[in-house]
C-alpha cells in the first residue's frame, strides 16, 4: 500500500513537470485518497497536499487533524506542516510554492479555500488539477481492476435479486430502499444511489424515486450502484412488469443494439469520442437522436463519475486499464424510458465487460 502511494506521488510530480506546473495542490477528495491514502473530511479548515516537481511532497493540515494525518498510510513519508487556529493557512500554503508559478488545484477544493489561495498568491495562475490527476487515475492498476470487477459482480447479483423480489404493486421508494439493502448484502460497504423510474417517470434519466406505485404494463428503469473497498459499481437495466407497453420492445432493441455497437468500438488507441459516436449512430438512424439526452458514458473508480467521458469533444485516447460506463438511452416524454448500462475495461486487445447481468428484455412480476 505504502509503495503504491509513493509511486503515485512520483507520477504526479513527473506529470506536473511535463506540464510546466509549479505545483499540484490537493484538498480532501478522491484525489487525495488516491495519492496518499489519507481521507479527511472536507472542512472550513483547509487541508492541502502540495506536490512539486522539484521538492518532496508536503501536507499542510490543521493542528487538530495532525494525529490522524500521521496515522495515515503515508503519515511517516510526508513532511507534515500543522497550522493552528488563528493563523493564516493560506499564507502558510503560499510559502510552499513559487509565488508566480502555475498551480493546478484539485477540482474538489472548496471555493473559499481557492479564493484564500488566490489572495495569498496574487501573481500565481490557477488551473484545474484534473488535467494532471485525471489521466493518472483513469488507468487502473490490477488491484483497482479487481475491486471494480467484484463491485460489478455484486451489482449483477443485486439486479437478479430485485427481479426475483418482484416489482408490481410496490412504490418506487420501497424498491429503491431494497436495492440499497441488497447492494450491501452482496458485498458493498454502502449504496451510492438507487434510481427507480416506473412508467413515464423513466423518461427522466436522473429521476428521484417517489411514492408512485409500479403497475402492470410499466417499464421500469433500475439504475444503481455503490462502493466496495472504495471502488464503485454502476449498472442500469430496464425491465417490464408482466407485459411491455405499446412500442416498448422496438425501442428496447434499438438501445440494446446501440450499447452493443458502443462496446464493440472499445479498444486501445480508439478515441473515446468514437464510442459515443458508435452508440448514437443506430439511434439517430432510427429517428430518436433527440431523445438520447446524455453522453454515452463516464469513467468510474474512486468516484461514480470521473474522467474520461464518452462524449464528443473528450480528447482521451483509450488505453489498457481505463474503465468507464457504456449507457445509451432513449427517453419518450409521457411514455417510458430505456437505458442499458455496463461498466467496461479496456484490455490490451479489446474490451472486457465487468457487468455480466443479462441484457435481454426481462419481464418481472
Amino acid at each position: 500500500m505504502r509503495d503504491r502511494h509513493l509511486h503515485r506521488l512520483e507520477r504526479a510530480a513527473r506529470a506536473a513537470a511535463e506540464r510546466g506546473l509549479a505545483a499540484v495542490l490537493v484538498g480532501p477528495s478522491p484525489d487525495l485518497a488516491y495519492l496518499t491514502g489519507y481521507e479527511p473530511m472536507p472542512l472550513e479548515r483547509p487541508t492541502l497536499l502540495v506536490v512539486r516537481p522539484d521538492a518532496s511532497p508536503r501536507l499542510l493540515v490543521p493542528a487538530l487533524e495532525a494525529p490522524a494525518a500521521r496515522s495515515a498510510p503515508l503519515g511517516g513519508d510526508l513532511e507534515l506542516l500543522a497550522w493552528r487556529d488563528g493563523e493564516d493557512p493560506y499564507a502558510a500554503a503560499a510559502r510552499l510554492v513559487a509565488p508566480a508559478g502555475t498551480l493546478a488545484v484539485d477540482d474538489r477544493l472548496w471555493a473559499a479555500h481557492l479564493l484564500g489561495l488566490q489572495r495569498a498568491l496574487p501573481a500565481a495562475r490557477f488551473v484545474p488539477a484534473s488535467g494532471v490527476l485525471g489521466g493518472l487515475r483513469a488507468v487502473k492498476d490490477p488491484e483497482e481492476l479487481d475491486r471494480l470487477r467484484r463491485a460489478a459482480a455484486a451489482a449483477d447479483a443485486t439486479f437478479e435479486a430485485i427481479c426475483a423480489s418482484g416489482l408490481a404493486g410496490r412504490r418506487e421508494l420501497d424498491v429503491a430502499a431494497e436495492l440499497a439493502e441488497l447492494l450491501v448484502a452482496n458485498g458493498h460497504a454502502r449504496a451510492a444511489f438507487t434510481i427507480v423510474a416506473a412508467g413515464p417517470n423513466g423518461a427522466s434519466p436522473h429521476h428521484e424515486p417517489t411514492e408512485r406505485t409500479i403497475r402492470t404494463g410499466d417499464a421500469v428503469v433500475l439504475d444503481f450502484g455503490g462502493a466496495l473497498e472504495g471502488y464503485h459499481s454502476d449498472i442500469t437495466r430496464t425491465v417490464v412488469v408482466e407485459r411491455a407497453p405499446e412500442g416498448f420492445a422496438a425501442v428496447y432493441e434499438l438501445v440494446r443494439e446501440a450499447q452493443e455497437a458502443a462496446v464493440a468500438a472499445v479498444a486501445p488507441g480508439v478515441p473515446i469520442a468514437e464510442v459515443d459516436r458508435a452508440a448514437r449512430e443506430p439511434i439517430e438512424r432510427a429517428g430518436f437522436g433527440e431523445r438520447f439526452l446524455h453522453r454515452t458514458g463516464h469513467g468510474i473508480g474512486l468516484e461514480v463519475h470521473e474522467p474520461p467521458y464518452a462524449v464528443a469533444g473528450d480528447p482521451t485516447v483509450l488505453a489498457p486499464g481505463m474503465t468507464f460506463s457504456v449507457e445509451p438511452g432513449i427517453y419518450l416524454d409521457g411514455r417510458f424510458g430505456v437505458r442499458i448500462e455496463d461498466i467496461v475495461a479496456v484490455t490490451p486487445d479489446g474490451v472486457e465487460r465487468l457487468n455480466r447481468a443479462d441484457r435481454a428484455l426481462r419481464t418481472v412480476g
